[in-house]
């Protein structure tokens, strides 16, 4: 199936190898493993930043072979889950940047383009996250959401 906004086909890329075991190499136990994610996640970072520190600078490759769950699972267990999706509010910095580029570039096109795209990307998303992930009546709105990435 081809990708919606690329003129691409097919879906391949890097995979993660589909061990489920620790590697005996790695020195981290369990507990070392949550406090360290409550540590980073009480510093401000999303949990795909976690993910990268634990993998650079603290030899960790997987975290759910560690733990048995998702870093996503044990950040909304201890409560410290950010209130939107981190997808979403990616999109939505994206769109707030273009609108400003926007508003000094009236004439540029391909960026008019882009935005629509990014647009509709956070409306699906929306559209997934109602009534799970955001209240039932949550709807975008360039001009509040840009209040939100601030």
């Amino acid at each position: 199936m081809a990708r919606m906004h690329s003129r691409k086909k097919g879906t391949s890329g890097s995979r993660k190898p589909p061990t489920k075991t620790t590697p005996p190499w790695v020195e981290a136990s369990k507990e070392d493993a949550y406090a360290l994610v409550e540590k980073l996640s009480k510093e401000g970072k999303s949990a795909a930043q976690i993910g990268l520190v634990m993998r650079d600078a603290h030899g960790i490759p997987s975290f759910r072979s560690i733990a048995g769950k998702s870093l996503s699972q044990v950040l909304v267990e201890k409560g410290l889950s950010p209130k939107y999706p981190d997808d979403l509010i990616d999109l939505i910095r994206k769109a707030v940047a273009l609108r400003k580029h926007l508003a000094m570039h009236k004439q540029d096109k391909r960026n008019k383009l882009m935005l629509t795209r990014v647009e509709s990307k956070i409306r699906r998303l929306v559209k997934y996250y109602r009534g799970k992930k955001l209240p039932a009546a949550w709807k975008y709105d360039p001009e509040s959401s840009a209040l939100l990435v601030k």
